[in-house]
């Protein structure tokens, strides 16, 4: 087939990729020149491990292209794809004016029927308003498909090619038959391609995300219960988290979820509650547990140094808001290192890929090292924040030579605090006991 996707942002490039991977010839559009010039000369704007390498063999062979001319590369395909971001308004809603400005541009451009589909999140009832703009700017046939992702940074590439299920919402009885067509080499594993209606279909998604959020949550209010009662939170874990019912992923204490989808899909949600004269009681206290868990660890290092904090330094391993990514969108450790700083404390961090991103946030307000070592150098403390597989066996006795202090905060619970202690360090982790 061929397809146009507009938006060159983190749904759009691996969607747009993935789907020339399944050899439909796509077009790429994005209004940003200079994010255009980079694709075509072979750049990559965000980190995903192994896209760099899927765009390049596709672009090689003639199936991926990068282009601003959205109404030209409309015009030539038969599915277009709406993937342009939709952040979060001042009250929590979706701000769909990208998603709204495309639909506008799609119908203005139709010269022959076409399928558009919407891979951004959007609230229940965007299809209905796309639908509307598209009845007003364009006498072509069409349907419009509520089609959300479920990628996870860091794995999207996989999730895309190997999903656990396809959601599709429409209206049209011939819309099906196109879409088991587009994605139909992803359908020979047998997993399910799910078609519904485009309100279910969109709130499918939100539901999603709050449940696993609901999760994180959850698992992180108990941590701070284990240490008030004296618990472990990972027994506990385990030992509820073994339950079929329950299961372990998603199950691990930290200090909060961050990224571009939780945060802006729980609060998102709960507007579309509201709006709806439903407030969602479960949703908002996600988020209020959320917001507080970020504090948690900043907490735990004034326990130990006390409020003011003017003449220490500490080490920070992990800015991004999960590893295999670069994302800093909503990450726990601009709140954790803002605390840090206002107490007056120096900051040190190393983080594999995202400390370019990290800049646009925390700025020259911090030092960014050279590798994780050289951030202990002169460190009162290191804090983990995000769990990066290169920081999970350090070589503690070059640690404790590196470091002169003594304190490990154990951001995700990833270290041994029998094997910490015995090697001289005092363990901090989320719930635990040492």
């Amino acid at each position: 087939m061929d397809i146009c996707v507009v938006g060159t942002g983190y749904v759009g490039l691996v969607a747009g990729t993935c789907l020339a991977d399944l050899g439909h010839m796509v077009t790429c559009v994005d209004r940003d020149e200079a994010k255009v010039a980079l694709l075509k000369s072979g750049g990559v704007p965000i980190y995903e491990p192994g896209l760099d390498q899927l765009i390049k063999r596709n672009v090689r062979e003639c199936r991926l292209h990068f282009t601003t001319d959205g109404p030209t590369a409309v015009a030539k395909s038969e599915v277009s794809y709406i993937a342009v971001g939709t952040p979060s308004a001042d009250d929590g809603s979706a701000d769909l004016s990208g998603v709204m400005a495309v639909a506008k541009m799609i119908g203005e451009s139709l010269v022959k029927s076409c399928t558009v589909v919407i891979k951004s999140t959007v609230p229940v009832g965007t299809a209905d308003k796309v639908r509307k703009i598209l009845n007003e700017t364009t006498e072509q046939a069409f349907d419009v498909v509520s089609n959300p992702e479920f990628l996870k940074e860091g794995a999207a590439i996989e999730d895309f090619l190997k999903p656990d299920r396809i959601v599709v919402g429409c209206r049209e009885p011939g819309t099906e038959a196109i879409v088991r067509e587009l994605y139909g080499p992803l359908l020979r594993t047998g997993k399910p391609i799910l078609f519904m209606d485009n309100r279910s279909a969109e709130l499918s998604k939100y539901a999603a995300n709050a449940f696993l959020a609901t999760k994180i949550s959850f698992i992180n209010e108990l941590s701070l219960l284990c240490e008030a009662v004296g618990a472990d939170v990972d027994s506990v874990r385990r030992g509820a988290g073994s339950d079929s019912r329950i299961g372990l992923r998603f199950f691990f204490p930290g200090v909060g979820y961050g990224g571009s989808c939780f945060p802006k899909d729980v609060k998102a949600l709960m507007r579309t509650g509201e709006e709806a004269g439903f407030p969602l009681s479960i949703v908002d206290a996600v988020e209020q547990v959320n917001a507080r868990q970020k504090q948690v660890l900043f907490n735990k290092v004034v326990r130990v140094f006390g409020a003011d904090l003017s003449g220490k330094s500490f080490a920070v391993w992990g800015l991004s808001f999960k590893p295999q990514t670069d994302d800093m969108r909503e990450a726990p450790s601009v709140v954790v290192i803002d605390a840090l700083l206002a107490a007056g404390a120096k900051v040190v961090a190393y983080d594999p890929e995202a400390m370019e991103e990290a800049k646009h946030s925390l700025g020259e307000r911090i030092t960014y090292a050279e590798s994780r070592m050289h951030a202990l150098q002169g460190a009162d403390a290191l804090l983990l924040i995000t769990e990066w597989n290169e920081f999970r066996n350090p070589d503690w006795e070059q640690v404790a030579d590196t470091m002169p202090g003594r304190h490990i905060f154990d951001g995700r619970n990833i270290y041994d605090p029998a094997q910490l202690n015995s090697a001289g360090f005092t363990y901090h982790g989320i719930g635990r006991l040492t």
